[in-house]
């Protein structure tokens, strides 16, 4: 009777081990230039470090498929973005709005196509498995320095619209604003135009992520 519980219990624990390798992800990652990871090495972005990560952890990824380029306000997105995704996605990422805001565009504009772009990556994310990162604040960086209590009520405006509706969705909502915050321009925290994220902070953005997509994953 023991050795039967026993090897049960061994069963399940190999099972449960092994559970995540049965599930092959296909990523896709929309955003802008942080998605992109601007002055990074390919291997630095967060959604390749995120990938690195989800593999430690058992799971099967292909390299992530990613629409995002430096400078792309949430119109340039969904301008790149066919209606039609070329793959079936089973994992989603968001990330957009920084260069509205750093644009002055009227945020209405924001309003409605942040909306079109979280419907369209829940159209794309098989089972709902979609998630949202918040903005960083770039107020921070040498960059934004002269206006910095500016930037970050800002951009505390846009992440506070974008949370309202990933819980409106029921869609997981990340926050890197809070490390972006944290690191400001510390050592190693920003690449060589003082702007960007290094690959060392995109590894602590994917530490925050990192729970909430094995969850989702797990749904």
């Amino acid at each position: 009777m023991v050795t039967i519980l026993l090897a049960s219990v061994f069963m399940a624990c190999t099972e449960q081990t092994e559970m995540p390798t049965e599930l092959p992800i296909n990523y896709l990652a929309l955003g802008d230039s942080y998605t992109i990871g601007e002055r990074v090495d390919e291997s630095q972005r967060w959604p390749n470090q995120l990938r690195d990560q989800l593999e430690e952890n058992g799971y099967k990824i292909e390299k992530p498929d990613i629409i995002a380029q430096n400078g792309w306000s949430t119109s340039d997105l969904l301008e790149a973005i066919p209606n039609t995704p070329a793959e079936e996605y089973n994992l989603v990422s968001l990330q957009i709005g920084v260069n509205n805001q750093f644009r002055n565009l009227s945020f209405s504009i924001f309003v409605n196509e942040f909306d079109a772009l979280l419907e369209k990556s829940i159209a794309f994310g098989a089972k709902g498995r979609v998630f949202v990162l918040s903005i960083p604040d770039y107020g921070v960086t040498p960059f934004g320095r002269n206006n910095r209590e500016q930037i970050g009520l800002e951009i505390d405006a846009y992440n506070a619209y974008i949370r309202r509706r990933c819980r409106a969705y029921d869609v997981p909502f990340v926050d890197v604003t809070a490390i972006s915050r944290q690191l400001g321009d510390g050592p190693g925290s920003l690449t060589s135009d003082f702007l960007h994220p290094s690959g060392s902070q995109y590894a602590q953005w994917v530490e925050a992520v990192l729970p909430t997509v094995i969850e989702i994953l797990a749904e």
